[in-house]
């Protein structure tokens, strides 16, 4: 009995492996483009080696050529984010604190989101909303639970955690949904 035992939960457990296996290569077959976390190769903003255009007057202003309709847009020259809205209104601005790996330019779609996680430095951190993968290490948007929390001493550490306050990572939690797009300028 034994022996007809093991054998039902061995046929049963290869099957089951094989439907996980085959579910998961559908899934990733039915990705739709963009999903999958890399610059769109003509949804760039412009090239990588170009500086969207700015308002010198008004350094806070959505820069020009980052995109049309609902986005998130990320400078990492400027340390910047704007939520832009239907219409191309700005709803909301703020400055953030890269990690030390930075995206490259391009456009990315929100992949992932966290409610509460400990970010790679040993913060804990909020409303991770997760976009692209750079040489192993996740990009994305991230507010510490704590104003004072002082990140664990790596000097080496690679992080791609672009942290912001919890007022902006509230917004951003909110604005941000899965397939949100995210339109990374110099």
């Amino acid at each position: 009995m034994t022996g007809t035992s093991s054998g039902i939960v061995a046929g049963l457990t290869a099957a089951a492996m094989g439907t996980v296996g085959f579910l998961a290569y559908q899934a990733q077959a039915t990705v739709p483009a963009g999903l999958g976390g890399r610059p769109s190769a003509n949804g760039s903003p412009g090239t990588a080696a170009t500086k969207a255009p700015r308002d010198r007057r008004h350094p806070t202003a959505l820069p020009t050529g980052s995109g049309k309709g609902e986005r998130v847009v990320y400078s990492v020259d400027d340390d910047r984010v704007w939520l832009v809205g239907a219409g191309d209104r700005v709803l909301r601005t703020f400055r953030v604190r890269p990690g030390t790996v930075d995206p490259p330019v391009g456009t990315y779609w929100v992949t992932s989101r966290s409610h509460a996680v400990t970010g790679t430095d040993g913060i804990p951190i909020e409303h991770v909303v997760r976009f692209t993968t750079v040489d192993g290490v996740t990009i994305g948007f991230s507010a510490p639970v704590r104003s004072d929390a002082v990140p664990a001493a790596d000097a080496g550490a690679r992080t791609g955690g672009i942290r912001e306050t919890r007022p902006d990572g509230d917004a951003l939690w909110k604005f941000a949904t899965i397939g949100e797009r995210i339109v990374v300028i110099r």
